[in-house]
């Protein structure tokens, strides 16, 4: 992909008044401009596969689709180049924010600071991580490689896992179904799935499951 003259930005977080001071950070650049905005990571795939965008910054912990489902959903539908925005210090986040595809991850707390470097380090085609989380990839990645181990597998696939949100959510079949125009049935068989997957009884394992893996907050 060339490197456009002005990068055109696509801003979703479920806060206004973050998406307002991130956006004032960004538009005050020559070479940058916020195109659009979203408020979930639904809407936010649907405004990047919609507009002309060059880059999603995508806050990790959104309503309806996290910025980590939002980011796998576009990186399978389109070209558009992601940055992951988080409030969590947390390697965890970090490796599952590059497995999804994301080209960097940056925290809240240091944006004023990196996500100006970060938007363009991603469209020059560069990672971008802030210095903790290189030290923990690199850690980890020797670890495995010294043990023969491979990443493990999720166990559920990423529908599976958006519907595991969703009931985190408090959704129920029926707005589950209508949500992603699938029958109730078939979010029944989900449900069993993931039940039998996780080897988990009931919402309240569903839930707590979603914390761990940051699909809500807490």
């Amino acid at each position: 992909m060339i490197t456009p003259l002005k990068t055109r930005v696509l801003l979703a977080d479920d806060h206004a008044v973050v998406r307002s001071g991130l956006r004032a950070v960004l538009d005050a650049e020559p070479d940058i401009e916020v195109v659009a905005e979203a408020q979930d990571g639904a809407e936010a795939v649907q405004r990047a596969l919609a507009g002309d965008v060059d880059l999603a910054i995508l806050d990790v912990s959104m309503p309806r689709l996290t910025g980590l489902q939002a980011t796998a959903e576009l990186r399978r539908r389109s070209d558009v180049r992601i940055l992951i925005l988080s409030v969590h210090d947390n390697e965890q986040y970090c490796f599952e924010a590059l497995r999804a595809g994301a080209s960097g991850y940056v925290l809240k707390s240091a944006a004023n600071r990196d996500l100006i470097e970060a938007c363009r380090a991603t469209m020059r085609g560069e990672p971008f991580l802030y210095p903790t989380a290189i030290v923990a990839l690199v850690r980890e990645y020797l670890e495995q490689a010294r043990r023969g181990e491979a990443a493990p597998r999720d166990p559920l696939t990423p529908r599976e896992l958006q519907i595991v949100k969703l009931i985190a959510e408090g959704r129920t079949s029926e707005e589950i179904a209508a949500d992603l125009v699938i029958s109730r049935k078939t979010v029944d068989h989900h449900r069993a799935n993931i039940l039998g997957k996780l080897g988990m009884r009931s919402v309240a394992d569903l839930t707590r499951y979603a914390i761990r893996r940051g699909l809500i907050e807490p």
